[in-house]
């Protein structure tokens, strides 16, 4: 799964993980270096009432047992390790 800042879908599917499915998903989040504060260029990028920032969205999913990329590069190991494991 690939996500950004902003709305609550990836932290939905991490529960719909949670609780349909066994094999395993790995998820990158795209703007843990978005500064503070700032409206990113879409709207889908609008952090609204403090929910919705990167951290916040990678600690959720984590409790979900999604396994988190570090970067878009590290999907593909991140997922042979996973099921090398």
């Amino acid at each position: 799964m690939i996500g950004e800042i902003g709305g609550p879908q990836e932290v939905e599917a991490g529960k719909f993980t949670k609780e349909n499915m066994t094999k395993p998903v790995i998820a990158y989040i795209a703007g843990l270096t978005a500064p503070k504060g700032r409206v990113m260029g879409h709207a889908g990028a609008i952090i609204s009432g403090g929910k919705g920032n990167a951290e916040d969205k990678i600690e959720k999913m984590k409790s979900c047992g999604i396994t988190i990329a570090n970067s878009p590069a590290e999907i593909g190991k991140t997922l042979y390790n996973k099921l090398a494991g």
